[in-house]
């Protein structure tokens, strides 16, 4: 049996273990953390990954999120910029990350081996293998390592690596239902509420500073307690919030692919989460990876033409998430006005455009 080490226990590592497990591989993953699971709070899991997840057969993900409240864009006064609807949004599923990790994990056949407490330090590769640590050796890694892969870093030492975004992030979930939904925007920091399909809310909020500064729970009410409703009741009915300075990669990314190593998810596209698509790419990733394997007639065929398919679309997620993230924190009053007015327009554009689709 043909063998691969997945190298971290993330979405995007565990999804890529049940993809290979399926077209018959022989899988370790290999994980540094003491324990297998996931932290975190809410993630968006969109049309694209849902589908790559109901092939593999990962169940207990469906539409029972939705909010029956409107939906958008609004200024921390509560007046609405844009709704989704005008926009001819679609909204993705909602669930918390651990969750979603357990529902993949479950997938773990017999061919699957974990190994946890294993930092991965050394890699290097010949025309049959590749060998971790001086001690593994498999047929093929799926580097699944995060932003701070060591694996890409050994393979690609002259990439700058990880760049601030500016900004940081906070999350946390409210052990309420919320009716309302969408993103606040208000002068260098946003906040967005979403319900998981446990019934819980998830919100997250974004605030330019310096890295390293650091923020709490208690940091987000100064911040954000002032605005519309319902952010005062959401933040009151949370326990503890995370904190995380937001990175993503700089561009040009490096090939996902280098002989018989894959690159996946973080390690490859670390995007800002402005789309909610990082996590969803990375699965994207797992089940494109699985197909190459299934048809190439070796590892290093299918793993260039995994890189020919996914890199581009990776590359300009990174770039749109970007662009997202540099309009949502904007400073300038007057800036800020004109991307209002402009993003009100391309609603009233969208809107007149289905209206003439219904009509022909």
């Amino acid at each position: 049996m043909r063998t691969v080490l997945v190298v971290g226990a993330g979405i995007g590592g565990v999804t890529a273990a049940v993809a290979l497990q399926r077209c018959g591989w022989e899988v370790t993953v290999l994980e540094r953390a003491a324990a297998l699971g996931e932290v975190g709070a809410g993630i968006s899991v969109w049309p694209g990954a849902a589908a790559v997840l109901a092939e593999l057969g990962v169940k207990g993900i469906e539409r029972s999120a939705a909010l029956s409240g409107p939906v958008g864009l609004r200024k921390p006064s509560g007046r609405w910029v844009v709704g989704a609807a005008d926009l001819g949004v679609e909204l993705p599923v909602m669930i918390h990350r651990g969750q979603l990790h357990e529902l993949i994990t479950a997938e773990f056949g017999p061919a699957v081996t974990v190994r946890t407490g294993y930092p991965v330090v050394t890699v290097t590769q010949d025309d049959s293998g590749v060998l971790i640590n001086n001690e593994l050796r498999a047929d093929l890694v799926v580097a699944a390592d995060g932003l701070h892969s060591v694996i890409r870093g050994a393979l690609y030492p002259q990439y700058a690596g990880p760049r601030y975004s500016g900004y940081t992030a906070y999350r946390g979930i409210a052990d309420v239902r919320a009716t309302d939904g969408g993103e606040t925007w208000g002068p260098a920091q946003r906040f967005g509420v979403a319900q998981l399909i446990d019934g819980r809310t998830y919100w997250y909020a974004t605030a330019n500073q310096p890295a390293g500064q650091g923020g709490d729970l208690a940091a987000v009410v100064r911040r954000y307690g002032s605005w519309h409703d319902p952010i005062p009741s959401i933040l009151a009915a949370t326990q503890t919030a995370l904190q995380n300075d937001i990175y993503d990669l700089p561009l040009p990314l490096v090939p996902f692919a280098a002989g018989r190593i894959a690159l996946l998810g973080d390690a490859a596209h670390a995007m800002t989460p402005n789309m909610g698509r990082g996590a969803c790419t990375a699965i994207e990733d797992a089940g494109a990876l699985a197909k190459h394997l299934q048809a190439a007639p070796d590892p290093v065929t299918a793993l260039t033409r995994y890189d020919a398919e996914r890199r581009p679309v990776a590359t300009q997620l990174v770039k749109r998430s970007r662009q997202i993230g540099q309009l949502g924190q904007l400073d300038n009053p007057l800036a800020i006005g004109v991307r209002d007015v402009l993003m009100a327009a391309g609603a009233l554009a969208a809107r007149g455009a289905a209206a003439l689709r219904r009509k022909g």
